[in-house]
């Protein structure tokens, strides 16, 4: 058996996503010895099967609905979708899921990459086995950084693990959309997803097991989006709990406590990510085999494990890229010893690109009032507000505000632009600006922000 070679680094960085990376380079660029791992692919979900390419699906999915929307607005149109040039832009958006450039743009700022699965061993101890079953061993002697990240997540249901479902990594980079498609979750990329393909002519089916969509945001969001989507054709169950799913080699079916018998050609599982924190080795850090985080201070350290920080969703404070990439700067800020503001997470944004979008910060009122505060909250319609009379056709959605000490700890802005008008809320969340000063703001006319300023009359 040949011996493992060892490696004395300054430095490791377990999981190359987008927080990884930029930790890892920006250690680099400090004229450190990097050494960055990865089993799969530098850049991480978001460039290849997440953000990106998703991203780029609801843009196609959202031109084809605008072209159904002239009728009635602005003369007479005639649609016919094609699934093939969104596939190519899909395929040059990811190099054709190749990360060459990004590696290269990683060894470009000094540092080295290992391709394999990186396990802790012992402390302050790596071992890296590579595709072709090689070991290396890396010894960092002044940090080690965990950025792992989290895999898709199946539900026990009988039968689920026995056939070909897909995760969104299948749905990214199908070339040709099946007739029909099972989404089993209803959270932001089911939806992402479902209403996409639905809009290139493939039937969509959405099974949600809890009683409203998008099940940690306002209920409004829910109520919003299940009025659009049924509008536009998905058949959606919610409270839809499976007993078991089957496929014959065709068709996918499946079965619903309460007696649903739904069939597909093709099953898309969006029911969560979770880390593998057995997979890494995390019992080394004292880590209990059944957390579903590592635990971390504000300076992204893991407590009680000198020496390691962790970031991204491994440390269970929101799987988002631009989380990955805040607590990224708070580590290697803290590693470098360059001080600067810890890490807060009251004004975390979110944002689920539906059509309409759903972008939310901080609280919602459900979970302000857990936290047992005097809780004031308005709603004002998009539809009402002047731009939205000039937007006419597509124009749905709405501004809530969550306020409570003079403050507002939590909004939500669903709407054509819900996303970008979620900016000025996060911005207001983060620095706790005075209600007071926020009224007094003058909105632009007419724009969808100024229903910020509606929302805030109304509290």
């Amino acid at each position: 058996m040949v011996a493992a070679a060892v490696s004395t680094p300054d430095a490791v960085v377990i999981g190359m996503g987008p927080g990884g990376e930029d930790a890892a380079g920006r250690l680099a660029d400090a004229g450190w010895d990097v050494v960055g791992v990865d089993e799969r692919l530098v850049g991480g979900e978001c460039p290849y099967w997440g953000c990106i390419p998703s991203k780029i699906m609801v843009r196609a999915g959202n031109l084809v609905r605008e072209a159904h929307r002239v009728p009635g607005s602005a003369g007479i149109s005639r649609v016919q979708s094609d699934w093939r040039p969104v596939h190519r832009h899909v395929e040059r958006a990811t190099d054709d899921w190749d990360d060459k450039v990004a590696v290269d743009r990683f060894t470009s700022r000094g540092g080295t990459f290992l391709r394999g699965t990186g396990r802790l061993t012992g402390p302050g101890e790596v071992s890296v086995v590579g595709p072709d079953d090689s070991e290396t061993v890396l010894r960092p002697r002044r940090a080690l950084v965990l950025a792992v990240g989290t895999r898709p997540s199946a539900p026990p249901v009988p039968g689920l693990a026995g056939t070909p479902y897909w995760t969104n990594r299948e749905l990214i980079e199908a070339e040709e959309l099946p007739s029909s498609l099972l989404v089993l979750g209803g959270g932001a990329i089911g939806l992402e997803l479902g209403q996409a393909v639905q809009r290139f002519g493939c039937d969509v089916t959405v099974l949600e097991a809890q009683q409203r969509l998008l099940a940690q945001e306002e209920p409004e969001a829910a109520d919003l989006l299940m009025r659009v989507l049924a509008t536009e054709g998905l058949e959606l169950h919610t409270g839809a709990e499976l007993v078991s799913v089957g496929y014959d080699g065709q068709r996918f079916e499946a079965r619903c406590r309460r007696g649903e018998r739904l069939s597909a050609e093709r099953l898309l599982v969006s029911t969560g990510r979770r880390v593998d924190l057995e997979r890494l080795g995390a019992s080394v850090l004292g880590v209990p085999a059944d957390a579903r985080a590592l635990p971390v201070d504000d300076r992204m350290r893991v407590l009680g494990a000198p020496g390691v920080w962790a970031i991204g969703d491994v440390t269970g404070k929101g799987a988002f890229t631009h989380m990955s990439m805040y607590q990224a700067d708070v580590a290697v800020r803290g590693i470098l010893g360059q001080g600067g503001r810890a890490a807060e997470y009251h004004a975390v944004p979110r944002v689920t690109f539906a059509d309409p979008e759903i972008g939310a910060v901080g609280l919602t009122e459900a979970q302000a009032r857990a936290q047992g505060l005097a809780v004031r909250t308005s709603v004002t319609d998009l539809a009402e507000s002047a731009r939205g009379l000039v937007h006419g056709s597509g124009n749905d959605g709405f501004v809530k505000l969550v306020a409570a000490g003079g403050v507002l700890v939590g909004a939500t802005a669903a709407g054509p632009t819900g996303g970008e008008v979620l900016g000025l809320l996060t911005l207001a969340v983060q620095a706790r600006l005075p209600l007071a000063d926020l009224a007094a703001t003058i909105w632009a006319y007419p724009t969808f922000h100024r229903a910020v300023g509606a929302a805030l009359d109304g509290l």
